[in-house]
């Protein structure tokens, strides 16, 4: 599904938050500081968000935008990938989450699927580089760019972590529930093509 009054609203926020970030007139300012209202009351509008938790999220993003970085780590085992079970919504995901300042995008993910599986990793490959609007993900309230690495297990065990409530691998047309914000059924089937092709190129956008 196409949710065009997403992408519109977020690009009316990031025209008004780079505004705000550089603009001295105060008369311009006025004005940016309007259409991020207005693309806040779209948001609010059209999503399960009320309009002064979307104002919230807006005000915490200070200076030029740009989009957030998700990194999402590929661990295949037995013909199967691994993926663990979220707290905070009951469903699957690949083990990642949003990159720490100060790490590398291999550091990041290594450090994830340890604290959210157990599990010590090598970062191996880089598979894929893939922009949320353009896959079909609910609709956000950000814009995330996610990169999904592949690793190999070195050691640890599975064992479940603070966002986490469980973790198995699962064959590639025996997929549970997933939780779609994070990782779609469609980006599982493409990591499931490195598997099958370990010479694939790296996928982008």
């Amino acid at each position: 599904m196409s949710y065009k009054w997403i992408e519109w609203a977020m690009k009316i926020q990031s025209i008004s938050k780079n505004g705000l970030a550089f603009s001295k007139d105060v008369f311009d300012i006025e004005r940016y500081e309007q259409l991020q209202k207005l693309s806040a009351e779209i948001l609010s509008e059209y999503s399960e968000l009320e309009m002064e938790s979307v104002l919230n999220l807006f005000h915490q993003e200070k200076g030029y935008q740009t989009p957030k970085v998700d990194v999402r780590g590929v661990v295949f085992k037995d013909n199967q990938i691994l993926l663990v079970r979220e707290k905070n919504d009951n469903k699957w995901s690949l083990p990642g989450g949003f990159c720490d300042v100060g790490l590398s995008s291999s550091e990041n993910i290594v450090k994830e699927i340890k604290e959210e599986s157990g599990y010590e990793v090598k970062a191996k490959k880089l598979l894929a580089i893939l922009d949320m609007n353009k896959h079909p993900h609910p609709p956000q309230a950000y814009h995330y760019y996610k990169i999904f690495i592949q690793c190999d297990i070195i050691g640890g065990e599975s064992k479940i972590g603070i966002e986490t409530q469980e973790i198995d691998f699962f064959a590639e047309h025996a997929l549970p529930k997933l939780s779609l914000s994070r990782v779609t059924e469609s980006q599982i089937h493409l990591l499931f093509e490195y598997l099958r092709d370990p010479n694939k190129e790296t996928v982008f956008d």
